[in-house]
């Protein structure tokens, strides 16, 4: 995954899901739950960096920091429970891929 569209059309694959914009600043794409409307991956571009905050499993959290330099605590949220993604190529897309059925799981 290498742009922001990206994000948002795998995540849209997701069940029951909807893409909403709830900021002035349209750079920042959320996608939602339908049924509790809970946002499971917040998607935007940040100092020319595309960017995906996504809730993580407090025993998970460290690994993937530690794991991978573009995984950063959660930019803006709880830093106990979330993680910023950036996509800048190093985090293989099959762990983007984990890590965001991770969000989707555990805000459902």
């Amino acid at each position: 995954m290498e742009t922001k569209q990206d994000l948002i059309q795998y995540c849209l694959t997701y069940k029951d899901v909807y893409e909403d914009y709830p900021f002035r600043d349209h750079e920042w794409a959320v996608i939602r739950h339908r049924k509790n409307k809970k946002v499971f991956a917040w998607i935007y571009r940040r100092n020319d960096e595309v960017c995906i905050n996504l809730k993580c499993a407090p025993e998970w959290i460290e690994f993937w920091r530690n794991a991978f330099t573009a995984v950063r605590p959660g930019y803006h949220l709880n830093k106990k429970y979330w993680n910023t993604v950036v996509l800048d190529g190093t985090v293989p897309d099959k762990d983007i891929k984990r890590m965001i059925g991770e969000s989707y799981d555990l805000t459902k």
